[in-house]
């Protein structure tokens, strides 16, 4: 089945390019180190998700292009192009020559109803033209104003229209020092609404990504492209081909399908987040081996002390002792040092893939009471290795991971909001005091939810 993706300003479009490239040059990589019939259908599977054949034989993207001005499109779409390995299609973009000002209320009050019709004229034909059609994947940012604005105005409007469709948001957290200075009332306001008509949201924090690039890649000058690749890196270890429950030599077929149905058990909890081992720069790989024994160790304490990535995992965080009540899970104010989870699955890819043993994930205790350990882990194999790594593993969950920077996040637009900071540029595109108070009271009830797990 098909996905289209629906990238969003500058940030999406940059994202989206590097997810694409990062999805084709695997499959079309010769380290899967697997047979060549399964390498084939491994190639098969990946293009039926994300590309549709052209006449000369250079895959499509499966995408839809939007932002308010024209320079990172065109980049984009050269990029592309001059990849030779695949392109966007001929009519797949939407641009203007005047952006949203970093101002989410523009985008999502003047540019989304005033270029509605064209943006989503241009989604129906994309996927008019899948054969089978699973849902969307939208990527943007919250803390501009087009990705973030029309990003939430446009994911409304797939609700609307396509209701029996996946919605999945890629969101990018903004920094914590801060890149723009309304970026905490942008991100409020894109996840209250997000929360209303997306089915799952999957949550990338600008800080994290960072540190991994400066302390597991060694980049000593990292760029947003830099940044882009492990986004793109992650997102392709969870959205490439693996293989059905029922069989190990078929892939499945609906991805999008059979990660909501794993991840988001109920409508109160979907925000989800990638972890993946090992992350490292191709000069390291090269004196490196692994197994699959110390990948999912470290990948399970990952999980219970919130590390985003390997390296400085804090080793002494412990689940809480089966049928006792786990102190500080209760309470924000006392630090949140287990991060019990809801729903979790692991994505394994490379040799020796049926050996490996993830009983480890399955313990009652990482999970909330009500939901059984059978209902709340999965596991997904397969043979052929991912990028360059011999093996590697996946951890999507849907946990407390957020609480902290969802509740600063809302703590810090409350204290400009209380002293009616930059409100004035918003009210004057239609967004209104109340309108903040309900993203407010909406985000608040998520923050509780998650922390009374």
């Amino acid at each position: 089945m098909s996905i289209v993706t629906v990238q969003l300003g500058q940030c999406g479009n940059q994202i989206g390019f590097e997810v694409f490239d990062a999805l084709l040059r695997d499959s079309q990589s010769s380290h899967g180190l697997c047979c060549k019939r399964e390498n084939e259908a491994y190639q098969a599977s990946c293009k039926e998700r994300f590309f549709s054949e052209e006449e000369n034989g250079v895959p499509i993207a499966r995408a839809v292009l939007v932002d308010m001005e024209p320079k990172v499109i065109n980049q984009t779409l050269s990029k592309a192009a001059q990849s030779g390995r695949w392109k966007y299609g001929q009519h797949a973009c939407f641009c203007q020559k005047q952006g949203s000002g970093n101002n989410w209320a523009y985008g999502y009050s003047v540019h989304g109803p005033r270029h509605e019709e064209s943006i989503m004229n241009l989604i129906r034909k994309e996927v008019e033209k899948c054969d089978s059609f699973s849902g969307f994947f939208i990527i943007m940012s919250m803390a501009g104003g087009t990705g973030s604005g029309i990003g939430a105005f446009v994911t409304q409007n797939l609700q609307d229209q396509y209701s029996n469709s996946l919605k999945m948001n890629q969101i990018i957290w903004p920094y914590g020092t801060g890149e723009v200075i309304v970026q905490n009332y942008n991100s409020i306001l894109t996840l209250s609404h997000l929360y209303r008509s997306s089915d799952a949201l999957l949550v990338h924090e600008n800080d994290a990504v960072h540190k991994i690039c400066a302390k597991l890649m060694n980049i000593k000058q990292i760029s947003f492209s830099d940044i882009n690749q492990v986004l793109a890196h992650q997102l392709g270890s969870v959205f490439q081909p693996t293989y059905s429950a029922e069989s190990s030599f078929h892939y499945r077929r609906n991805p999008l399908g059979d990660l909501m149905e794993h991840l988001v058990p109920h409508p109160e909890f979907k925000m989800l987040s990638v972890r993946n081992v090992p992350h490292m720069s191709e000069n390291s790989l090269a004196y490196s081996t692994f197994t699959w024994a110390g990948l999912l160790k470290h990948l399970r304490q990952m999980l219970i002390s919130n590390a985003k990535m390997e390296e400085g995992i804090d080793w002494h965080v412990r689940p809480p002792s089966s049928g006792l009540p786990s102190l500080g899970k209760k309470s924000l104010n006392k630090d949140l040092h287990f991060n019990t989870s809801i729903a979790n699955l692991v994505i394994l890819r490379g040799k020796d893939v049926q050996s490996a043993d993830v009983e480890g994930f399955k313990d009652p205790a990482l999970y909330t009471s009500w939901l059984e350990p059978v209902n709340a882990f999965n596991v997904w194999k397969t043979q052929r290795a991912f990028s360059k790594y011999e093996k590697s593993a996946v951890l999507v969950s849907n946990s407390q991971f957020l609480v902290k920077p969802l509740d600063m996040i809302v703590g810090k637009a409350w204290n400009m909001f209380a002293s009616k900071a930059y409100i004035h540029q918003y009210t004057k595109f239609g967004i209104e005091e109340e309108d903040f108070l309900d993203s407010f009271t909406s985000l608040e009830q998520v923050v509780a939810s998650y922390c009374n797990l």
